[in-house]
């Protein structure tokens, strides 16, 4: 195969200038390495273009796998898509160097069916070297036996015409695509559309205080997370709007921490002093708009607690405002519930918090947009709450909205029977789903749990056993998040789901007890408003002693052993691994109702015996 299938010359041209190249360069991977350190997986690689050897590319990590596959072995010919370069920090010798970052590649020809180095190419680092007073000895590549530099052609005359995969837009600067960004490049422009941007954070620690916010970027070739912290929340966070599309260049770029952010994106991004963001108002065709995966409410039943869901409805009903005082900060939080409604024939609440329930205007009984809300789950009916990537749009310009306004407007959804945060019996009565009193062994022959949704039914109980661990965690001070919070061995705890630390936490109840009755006994896990309830002590109380006194704790619950409750409950199968369990939850437990449980055993006797009615 003769260098004619290689783009020949290309990297010189590539690697003077700016990096610009008209065309698609055909070059051979001659080899590949992992560069060691950093958090990331980058791979650096050796091409050729048949003429000249470059040894400063490195691959976009979303190409990794091509290595760990075996598709860019050596001889392989590829096909680069889309590149950029960039020049990163000078050595010792006050020398700067130009990387080859590639973004996306084809492979053309395997390496095993080429089977040998095409060409005989000579390094690009002999190009332009001052010549000796006397001729050295060619200098050998590690992979060219035979390459001489006395004799180069000129460099190519370099086109004007910006390439295929740059834009020449910003200040007269080329932009390049979020997943070309890199610590390992200095100069960048991006052009990305903001999809999410939660309110701002303060925390308080023995450093002091601060604030920060965080936003998303998309742009065609994937997305990133952007935080600014301090002066950067002055400076821009009253301008940056939700679906615009903006310039941004000049901000830090470091590995992300995956434990705080799901965004696919093996970097992240913070704002600096230095940071420049302007808004594109024009050539918008290249940005994609947000996508949205809308769920209809009436599904919202049967999809599990904490799942995170797009969906959109018409605001039916809307709350008063609450105020009131959390008891693990003192902090006054306010909270507004409003009623969405779709053409499913369904409604659910949707929670509002502090500043969005205080402002939150229904004037026309706005259409609203929910991307990004956490299913929430009580007493088996199902709510949406804003946390803190939630994006919520009034009224948007989208062909779901316009139909649900018409939908509305023409008398339809003011009926809606099907809510979905209805509590069920199991909390307490009313609902869609009826607390019948079973048994253990009954509940069991009817197969309850094993249905699409889950079923609720009651039963006379005793307490059998409570373990002794894992009675409590470490909880989110915001509410109304309750997940766990990661100790950052600093006196701080972070919460992935809200982005923030903080010194406070609360401590939240999941106590897992054994529950009989004269038929059978079953584990169950009850939470910490129920528990509290039983147990007649707070989660501070309990935690106390987990922390500080075990030998108490222990006494404590083994006094709790034997008493008697009503307990309801919910059941249904879950997945885990491979395995499938029957997981059932506390959803009350009451004293004993003796009138109640009577009548219940009066029917039982009565069916049993053919009795009539007494």
């Amino acid at each position: 195969m003769g260098t004619s299938a290689l783009s020949t010359g290309c990297l010189l041209q590539i690697m003077t200038g700016d990096g610009q190249y008209e065309g698609e360069p055909i070059l051979q991977v001659l080899g590949s390495k992992r560069i060691a350190g950093g958090n990331a997986e980058r791979y650096r690689l050796l091409l050729s273009d048949g003429q000249y050897l470059q040894s400063f590319s490195m691959l976009s990590t979303q190409l990794n796998h091509l290595v760990n596959e075996g598709q860019l072995v050596e001889f392989t010919i590829i096909k680069v898509n889309q590149h950029i370069t960039s020049v990163v920090n000078k050595n010792e010798n006050d020398e700067s160097r130009r990387v080859l970052i590639i973004i996306a590649l084809e492979v053309l020809k395997p390496g095993v069916e080429v089977g040998e180095r095409i060409g005989d190419p000579i390094s690009l680092t002999e190009v332009n070297k001052p010549k000796a007073a006397t001729a050295p000895e060619p200098q050998r590549n590690v992979l060219n036996t035979n390459s001489n530099a006395n004799t180069l052609p000129p460099p190519p005359q370099r086109t004007q015409k910006p390439s295929m995969n740059e834009s020449m837009t910003f200040d007269g600067r080329a932009t390049i695509p979020i997943s070309g960004l890199s610590p390992y490049q200095n100069k960048w422009v991006i052009k990305a559309r903001v999809t999410a941007k939660p309110a701002i954070r303060h925390w308080s620690n023995a450093k002091g205080e601060g604030k920060l916010f965080s936003m998303d970027l998309m742009d065609e070739s994937g997305q990133i997370r952007v935080t600014a912290f301090r002066d950067q929340v002055d400076k821009f966070y009253d301008m940056i709007e939700v679906d615009k599309v903006y310039y941004i260049s000049k901000g830090q770029l470091k590995p992300a921490n995956k434990t705080y952010s799901n965004i696919p994106n093996d970097y992240e991004m913070t704002l600096t002093n230095e940071t420049v963001i302007q808004e594109c108002i024009e050539n918008l065709d290249d940005v994609p708009t947000v996508k949205y995966d809308f769920v209809p409410i009436s599904e919202i039943a049967d999809k599990p607690a904490n799942t995170i869901v797009d969906i959109i409805g018409v605001c039916r009903d809307v709350g008063e405002l609450n105020a009131f005082t959390a008891k693990s900060t003192g902090k006054e939080l306010k909270k507004r519930d409003i009623t969405l409604v779709d053409n499913s024939d369904a409604s659910i609440n949707l929670t509002l918090w502090n500043a969005d329930a205080e402002n939150f205007n229904d004037y026309g009984q706005p259409v609203l947009l929910v991307k990004g809300g956490r299913i929430g789950e009580f007493g088996g009916g199902k709510s949406i709450a804003m946390i803190g990537s939630t994006v919520l749009k009034k009224n948007p310009d989208l062909k779901e909205g316009h139909f649900l306004r018409g939908w509305f407007d023409n008398g339809n959804g003011r009926e809606v029977r099907n809510s979905i945060s209805a509590q069920s019996g199991g909390g307490g009565g009313g609902g869609n789903y009826a607390a019948e009193w079973l048994t253990f062994h009954e509940a069991k022959l009817k197969n309850l749990g094993n249905g699409d949704k889950p079923d609720y039914f009651q039963i006379k109980g005793i307490v059998s056993l409570i373990r002794n661990t894992n009675v409590v965690y470490k909880a989110c001070s915001q509410d109304p998040c309750k997940k766990k919070v990661v100790d950052m061995q600093n006196g701080q705890y972070r919460c992935e789901t809200c982005n923030v630390e903080s010194a406070n936490f609360k401590y939240r109840m999941i106590v897992n007890m054994s529950i009989a009755d004269w038929t059978s006994n079953r584990w169950a896990t009850v939470f910490t408003d129920d528990a509290e309830k039983m147990l007649g002590r707070t989660s501070d109380e309990i935690g106390y002693m987990v922390d500080n006194d075990p030998e108490a704790l222990n006494t404590f619950l083994q006094e709790q052993h034997f008493r008697s409750f009503t307990f309801k409950l919910r059941t249904k199968v879950e997945t885990y691994g491979d395995s499938q369990r029957n997981k059932i939850s506390v959803q009350a437990a009451t004293p004993l109702n003796y009138k109640e449980y009577n009548d219940y055993l009066i029917k039982n006797i009565q069916r049993l015996t053919g009795v009539g009615k007494h």
